[in-house]
């Protein structure tokens, strides 16, 4: 299990929409918290004028004070006990991942996005760079545009996709930790296609395509059901399962949205044959899109 969260914040109101879910789970888990920011120099020379590149020093300077009073102030929103800060300069997405590679029981915990003036973290720049490198397991919030950021931190739920791979299985320990915790409810989903033909060798025989359905349906069903036991054994009373027939990642959105309150958990990875979960797919595009937290758990291979 975890046992700290490190929290990166650019001073954005967006990217401290991590921030109810993160002192949820820090009284919950009973788990230290370290908030880090970072002066990335060089986005932000990227980010002015020739003219104002002279006065370069002077800029990184008042970054770094503002940085700083804005660590101290988030810093009191925390049990004083459990919250220290940490402010770097450099490459923001490299500082947070090597600060976390430090323990492998840290549990980063970050916006998908946030922009504030020349510190823009935006999924496809610092985050996306996080998720793509991090090793550690890292929780997602997308920073809401109309409700209220509060809004993630009270969880009923969470939803494992499951592809039938053994690596996307990996994330299973993690749930049963976090559901026994929390208190959680868990259901195990699995979004799968039907093809629409499967021919003999010899080119002209066609199974019956509803045929097929059903017998996916029911593999898919016992898969399922299979693992819910193993969950069940291991001490979760509130287990469920759930199959939707579509495309992985819009099935998992869409099943999370009908679900207030729920945490996807899912791996970065997993590969099995001709299913492949991987960064840049299924997970990324539930990442990018979906509008409940995301846990992400890198699968080791």
């Amino acid at each position: 299990m975890y046992r700290n969260i490190l929290i990166p914040l650019d001073g954005s109101k967006t990217a401290e929409a991590v921030l109810p879910l993160a002192r949820s789970w820090s009284t919950k888990l009973k788990l230290p918290v370290e908030l880090i920011a970072v002066v990335d120099t060089a986005e932000l020379a990227r980010s002015l004028s020739a003219i104002e590149r002279f006065y370069m020093n002077n800029l990184v300077d008042e970054e770094t004070r503002r940085c700083s009073e804005y660590l101290a102030r988030t810093t009191e929103s925390f049990s004083p006990d459990g919250c220290k800060s940490r402010l770097e300069k450099g490459s923001a997405a490299n500082i947070i991942i090597d600060a976390a590679a430090v323990d492998k029981g840290t549990l980063i915990m970050m916006a998908t996005h946030g922009s504030s003036g020349i510190n823009r973290w935006l999924l496809g720049s610092v985050a996306e760079k996080v998720l793509r490198g991090t090793s550690n397991p890292l929780l997602l919030v997308r920073a809401p545009h109309e409700t209220p950021a509060d809004r993630h931190a009270v969880l009923s739920s969470i939803v494992v996709p499951l592809d039938g791979s053994d690596l996307a299985e990996t994330v299973l320990p993690s749930v049963v930790d976090l559901a026994k915790k929390l208190d959680l409810e868990v259901i195990l989903l699995r979004a799968y296609t039907v093809p629409c033909a499967i021919y003999e060798a010899g080119g002209n025989y066609t199974v019956d395509q509803e045929e097929l359905r059903a017998a996916i349906g029911i593999d898919v069903s016992q898969y399922l059901e299979e693992k819910a036991d193993v969950l069940r054994k291991a001490g979760l009373e509130r287990v469920l399962c759930a199959s939707k027939e579509g495309f992985s990642s819009d099935e998992i959105i869409k099943y999370a949205r009908g679900r207030p309150g729920s945490l996807i958990a899912m791996c970065s990875h997993g590969r099995s044959g001709v299913k492949r979960w991987m960064l840049g797919s299924v997970t990324e595009t539930v990442v990018r899109h979906s509008g409940d937290p995301v846990l992400v758990i890198r699968a080791v291979s």
